[in-house]
């Protein structure tokens, strides 16, 4: 899961990034569709329970942050 955990850090360093941009609420849409596909990748590669267990609060983060996000829009 190497390079998934690579792809998340880029992605997730273009999200805050694209933070400071203004307006641009449905680019970090995009970029959050990405970082849960990179979340989901690991989380099934990953056959290991600690990696799991961080999959599931990884999603629930991602989810908090998408409500924020329909909030902006």
């Amino acid at each position: 899961i190497t390079e998934e955990k690579l792809r998340l850090k880029t992605h997730i360093d273009y999200f805050l990034n694209t933070m400071k941009e203004p307006g641009s609420g449905r680019k970090l849409g995009f970029i959050s569709q990405e970082i849960g596909r990179e979340i989901n990748t690991i989380g099934s590669k990953a056959n290991d329970a600690n990696v799991q267990k961080l999959v599931v609060q990884m999603k629930d983060e991602l989810e908090k942050i998408k409500e924020q996000l329909l909030n902006v829009l």
